[in-house]
């Protein structure tokens, strides 16, 4: 039997981020039902950032009620995540929970760079700065028990200063597993602590190619602190921006590497800003579509029914009013 690949899902939050208009709630629910029929393993359904910066996304707990009414206590779904920026984003994904009674979200994401002037500008604070905001939210999350991602943006190239160097990612990365081991291992008394912890790479404006993306991966793994990952569920992530229509090529040589989970968006949602020019948008994150076809043509499956995908593609590209990108049956 083929090694099963694992796929999150991120349209209804980094697909719909970028778009000029604002998605009704509705909708955006109602693309996280689609999704979940699909067979991907995890769902990034919100944003808890300020609605004054990221006005697409100000509907975080609007969206999570209505999932609640949608998909009660033990239904079968797939896990629910978040992006939170600070405590008071943390503050709105623990009321989510609180109001439905239950851990609807099961997961929050944080986001750092491997860049100083990409973290300047994306979230007005220096990488170290990024680190101090986040450990009060990691101990509140291992106090919660929430599982936690952390971004890292710019692994391959910034838009502002070029190529990264992956030992620099390697840095970055080995100072995010420390914090969360750190925040878990902290816990008071009968706090259950982070159950899971997971390292994205980000590949943000889409620069990678199979031979740049190798190092930035080999060197992650490299990191000494995941030996001290035992006993939670750990791993390394891959997000990839298909910018240049080399994210599949990508994908194949990051599963020689090891790497068995990765980022996508039905529709090929989304797409930085900073890897726009005035006269073309830049295309969005690697269309989930298209990562399924690479991962079975590298010989592991992902688990994926094919009509539920393309239907779910379809509506998220209606919502962003374009075509879907890289979607259809394998």
């Amino acid at each position: 039997m083929s090694q099963r690949v694992r796929i999150t899902d991120v349209s209804p939050r980094d697909g719909l981020q970028n778009e000029p208009g604002v998605i009704p709630a509705s909708d955006k629910a109602r693309l996280v039902e689609l999704l979940c029929g699909t067979g991907v393993d995890e769902i990034e359904v919100a944003s808890f950032v300020s609605p004054r910066w990221v006005p697409q996304l100000g509907d975080g707990a609007e969206v999570l009620a209505a999932l609640a009414a949608r998909f009660p206590a033990g239904s079968q779904r797939p896990m629910f995540s978040a992006l939170v920026p600070n405590e008071k984003g943390l503050d709105g994904a623990l009321a989510v929970n609180g109001a439905a009674g239950r851990p609807l979200l099961e997961k929050i994401s944080l986001f750092t760079a491997a860049s100083e002037t990409f973290s300047r500008r994306n979230t007005n604070a220096s990488i170290a700065e990024t680190f101090e905001r986040f450990a009060p939210v990691l101990d509140r999350a291992a106090l919660a028990g929430l599982r936690v991602r952390l971004y890292i943006s710019c692994v391959v190239a910034c838009p502002f200063e070029g190529p990264i160097v992956p030992d620099t990612v390697a840095a970055v990365a080995r100072q995010g597993l420390l914090a969360m081991l750190r925040a878990h291992s902290g816990r008071p008394g009968d706090a259950p602590g982070i159950p899971g912890i997971e390292i994205d790479l980000g590949d943000t404006i889409g620069a990678a190619t199979p031979e740049t993306i190798a190092p930035v991966i080999e060197r992650t793994l490299a990191v000494p602190e995941w030996g001290c990952t035992r006993g939670l569920d750990a791993g390394l992530v891959l997000h990839l921006h298909d910018t240049f229509g080399r994210a599949a090529s990508c994908v194949v040589r990051a599963l020689s590497l090891g790497v068995r989970s990765f980022d996508s968006a039905a529709g090929g949602l989304g797409g930085c800003p900073y890897a726009s020019t005035p006269g073309r948008r830049a295309p969005g994150n690697i269309a989930t579509g298209t990562l399924v076809r690479a991962i079975r043509d590298a010989g592991f499956e992902a688990g994926i029914d094919d009509a539920a995908l393309a239907r779910a593609s379809e509506f998220a590209a209606s919502l962003a009013a374009r075509r879907p990108l890289g979607e259809g049956a394998s």
